[in-house]
């Protein structure tokens, strides 16, 4: 039985280009309540929209219509992490939480009826884990559910510096999802390339890889890019040293993103769609 998704509320800030009718402000002319200003019945031939006053104060004669902006479309995107440190999890393998969130991403998408895509990467972007932008959410809810149970190849991640390539023109608002264990130079040179989007980095972290390491003994770590297993004995000081690298490496990637001015929404063990309404009332400005 399929679990009930959960979805979330969103808002973007800036006018759309969309032509498609949607939620979202837009520079697009249309049926919309937000007045624009006026031009000439001949420039705008829609006689539902005369402005008698202002055809009266013509010297000229001219008949004037209203413009307005309708409310418009914007596609929405999730890019996904699958690479092999995505495998990892004690709870709950990092790549079924980043298919949790996607579905409850496509289904937001839906309810505002914005078009919703998908594009999967790891070494490569992903072709046969691509769902095109479409306003039917169905197919991409689908490839979410069966991403639950996808084990990523001990892979890097190196596919993120071309996911710009699949995306559209047009302003999108996308979700970045991934646990961003990556060499700094790589994140930095992909986030170049998606400055057109807006986007919002979701960073998957499990305590498990640092938080909750014994003190002594064994315990089996996975390698920070590719997620390959091994075994290491652990002293107090190498445990220390591990979570403080991984401190180290949490402020570094969020220095990163706001220097993109992309503040990051970290999910740590359960995805909670309330917080990221509450991302969107507090970073972004409808």
């Amino acid at each position: 039985m399929m679990e009930e998704i959960k979805s979330f509320s969103y808002h973007i800030g800036w006018r759309s280009r969309g032509r498609h009718p949607g939620r979202h402000s837009s520079t697009q002319r249309g049926m919309g309540m937000e007045f624009r200003g006026h031009t000439t019945l001949l420039s705008y031939p829609d006689p539902r929209r005369i402005d008698i006053r202002q055809t009266i104060r013509d010297p000229l004669e001219q008949v004037y219509v209203r413009l307005f902006n309708q409310k418009s479309a914007t596609p929405v995107y999730v890019i996904c992490d699958l690479s092999g440190s995505m495998n990892f999890g004690a709870k709950k393998r990092k790549i079924k939480l980043a298919a949790e969130i996607a579905e409850s991403i496509a289904q937001s998408a839906s309810q505002n009826h914005d078009p919703f895509g998908f594009i999967g990467f790891d070494e490569v972007v992903r072709e046969d884990w691509i769902s095109t932008s479409s306003f039917k959410s169905h197919r991409a809810i689908a490839m979410a559910e069966s991403l639950k149970d996808y084990h990523p190849q001990p892979v890097n991640c190196s596919g993120i510096n071309d996911v710009y390539r699949f995306l559209p023109r047009e302003r999108a608002l996308v979700f970045l999802i991934s646990d961003f264990h990556m060499p700094n130079a790589l994140l930095e040179d992909a986030l170049s390339n998606l400055l057109r989007h807006h986007i919002v980095p979701v960073v998957l972290w499990d305590s498990a890889e640092y938080r909750n390491l014994p003190e002594f003994g064994l315990a089996n770590v996975s390698d920070a890019e590719t997620g390959e297993r091994r075994t290491l004995f652990l002293r107090k000081e190498l445990r220390e040293k591990i979570v403080a690298s991984f401190e180290k490496r949490r402020e570094e990637i969020y220095d990163l993103f706001m220097r993109f001015d992309m503040p990051p929404f970290y999910v740590e063990g359960e995805f909670d769609a309330d917080a990221l309404t509450e991302y969107f009332h507090q970073f972004v400005v409808a």
